[in-house]
């Protein structure tokens, strides 16, 4: 008698690694319901899905959003959490907390002007394509900011304000939900200025080369999630409430707001 053999279904994260231990449960989760065994690895490179080396993957909305200007874009979105809290009004947005540390004097992103700002790197929505949109509406630019400096990701802007190595930074909200949440003593050393946005929370994206039943299977497994409630104990660590489908159309508010960015950076940079 044969053994049938499944073939593993490759999650990839391409998001905060303070959320890791959060998408291995979903990844394995999934796997559970579809049949399928599953490994998370840390996505190195969005290449990575157009090489058939990653199958599902949680990426930057914009990410995604630059994905689809690629002849031949090789992924399609499934679905996106819906975060824990009143602000987010159970939908798929999250927000940019512009933050400080508490002996700060700022007191809104207006006045930070000259300041030095910390930002986690100029692929990220949240982190840089919000916040020089957020500059464009208010007829400023980026010499707004005295001095900008690119941390390579959100936990090192925070560490950076913790340290008083720089003056402000925008953070993913999910990001800075989970650390205010599971880090009191970091916690105690920010205080939140502004709130940017809301744009479309960062989805789940499946490579197009994935069985249509099989994609079907998984949007599905995710969605039901919350439905279980040993599942739910372990998703609200990361601070998300549930799963909930989404598509293309669901991304146009970041995509407006790259476009308008472009503009100007086109000549700027």
């Amino acid at each position: 008698m044969s053994i049938v053999s499944f073939p593993t279904i490759r999650f990839a994260n391409f998001l905060s690694p303070l959320l890791q231990e959060t998408y291995e449960y979903i990844a394995s989760y999934v796997g559970a319901c579809v049949g399928h065994p599953t490994i998370l690895s840390v996505g190195q490179s969005l290449q990575e899905f157009s090489a058939g080396q990653v199958d599902v993957g949680f990426v930057c909305g914009l990410m995604y959003v630059r994905m689809t200007n690629w002849s031949g874009c090789p992924v399609e979105p499934l679905a996106a959490p819906v975060l824990r809290g009143e602000r987010y009004q159970k939908k798929p947005i999250y927000f940019s907390d512009v933050i400080v540390h508490r002996d700060s004097p700022y007191t809104s992103f207006d006045d930070l002007r000259g300041c030095v700002w910390a930002y986690n790197e100029y692929v990220s929505h949240s982190g840089y394509n919000l916040v020089y949109y957020s500059l464009l509406e208010r007829e400023e630019t980026l010499p707004f900011f005295g001095k900008m400096i690119e941390t390579g990701s959100h936990l090192n802007s925070l560490r950076m304000i913790i340290d008083e190595q720089a003056d402000a930074a925008a953070i993913d909200s999910h990001v800075l939900d989970v650390v205010l949440q599971t880090d009191p003593e970091a916690a105690a050393q920010l205080r939140v200025i502004d709130m940017l946005g809301p744009s479309t929370i960062p989805p789940v994206v499946v490579a197009k080369s994935v069985d249509v039943e099989l994609k079907c299977q998984i949007q599905a497994a995710l969605v039901i999630l919350h439905h279980d409630n040993h599942a739910v104990s372990k998703i609200h660590k990361g601070s998300i409430e549930r799963f909930v489908p989404v598509t293309d159309e669901d991304y146009l508010d970041i995509r407006d707001m790259f476009l308008r960015v472009q503009a100007p950076e086109i000549s700027f940079r």
